[in-house]
């Protein structure tokens, strides 16, 4: 039996369009969720541009609708977090505990943001006649998603906050995710944070709650620093544009840390400039981090490297989904984790594009759509 979901759909022209999309009702493995948050990131409107229909969206919450006969862990009615990094737990990275860069299902390691066996069967999802793909294997900005079980993550709480945990699975866990389990950050340490957009105070909140002694964040926005304190940064710096590599900056860190450079630094700007801008911030033997992703070729001066130092490019904070996934959640039911201070806006899908408005005038730590 195929049901109709009131879906966002990139036409691939940079355009999208609010539609109907019909679905099938799941597969053995397949799970049927109706949405009840999507969060917002600037990769749902660069997927505009992918040069193909495909329902967008690639973090979210709801609630279990519909199971396929060999699902075993899931039932009607739970209610779960969507994870886009799905692992198939066989293939060689996700044996050596590499869930998040699994060689078989991941979107962005084996499809290129494109249609990989993580994705569920792709003649379920219809629209116009002709099967349509789901954004990194998920499409949650739609009333209804069909997705793979291993993309699902049960949350185990009464009355849960679906707008907190809609971001969870993206902008959170690539923050959180890159100071717990890649930079495995000390207590006591000192750590900086370029860029205190929603990634950026995620990272800051880890840094937090891992009890590092000195958080500084740099922004070229004062607002944003402010924001920044909110969620944990001990001292900030208000950066010049015209700061190349944020070198500047990095004398301002040292006079904060006695001369020396920081334990850590987090870059969470997403400008290619700045791609080796951690390495200007850290001690020797210190460990810069690149959170954002950057993915183009940038020049770099191998004296930042000097002496010791350890840059590292983790993807989606590492993040093993069901291991990560509940710890979040248990840390933001504690008051330790800021969810919902990190949403400053909700939005229906009918004023998707004024939510896409705001997120790229920085008006927003965090957009999230929201179903009924």
């Amino acid at each position: 039996m195929s049901i109709t979901s009131k879906s966002a759909v990139a036409k691939g022209d940079g355009t999208f369009i609010i539609t109907q999309v019909t679905l099938s009702d799941p597969q053995e493995d397949e799970v049927l969720i109706k949405m009840k948050a999507a969060g917002l990131c600037h990769t749902d409107y660069d997927s505009l541009n992918w040069g193909k229909p495909l329902v967008m969206g690639h973090e979210g919450a709801g609630i279990v609708e519909k199971i396929g006969s060999a699902v075993k862990e899931l039932k009607v009615g739970d209610q779960v977090i969507l994870n886009w990094a799905t692992p198939c737990m066989h293939c060689f990275q996700c044996q050596e505990g590499n869930q998040h860069i699994c060689e078989n299902n991941s979107p962005v390691v084996a499809g290129a943001n494109g249609h990989t066996p993580g994705h569920a069967k792709l003649e379920s999802s219809q629209w116009n006649g002709k099967s349509i793909e789901r954004s990194f294997n998920l499409g949650t900005l739609s009333e209804y998603t069909l997705v793979k079980e291993a993309a699902v993550v049960k949350v185990d709480e009464p009355g849960l906050n679906f707008s907190a945990a809609s971001i969870v699975s993206c902008g959170v866990m690539t923050g959180y995710g890159s100071v717990v389990n890649a930079a495995k950050l000390e207590a006591g340490s000192s750590a900086v944070v370029l860029g205190c957009g929603g990634v950026g105070l995620n990272v800051i909140n880890a840094c937090k709650i891992s009890g590092a002694a000195t958080i500084i964040a740099v922004d070229v926005n004062p607002t944003k620093l402010e924001l920044a304190r909110k969620f944990g940064a001990t001292d900030t710096i208000l950066a010049d544009k015209e700061d190349i590599g944020l070198l500047a900056a990095a004398e301002e860190v040292k006079e904060l840390l006695g001369g020396r450079g920081a334990d850590y630094a987090f870059e969470c700007t997403a400008i290619p400039a700045l791609g080796a801008a951690p390495l200007a911030m850290v001690r020797n033997a210190g460990t810069a981090v690149q959170v954002s992703g950057i993915e183009e070729e940038i020049s770099i001066d191998m004296r930042l490297f000097e002496w010791d130092k350890v840059y590292i490019n983790p993807l989606y904070g590492k993040c093993r989904p069901q291991i990560d996934f509940p710890k979040i959640m248990k840390l933001y039911k504690k008051g330790e984790l800021m969810l919902n201070q990190m949403i400053t806006r909700e939005y229906v899908l009918e004023d998707l594009q004024q939510a896409f408005d705001d997120m790229l005038a920085g008006k927003n730590a965090k957009g999230v759509i929201v179903f009924t």
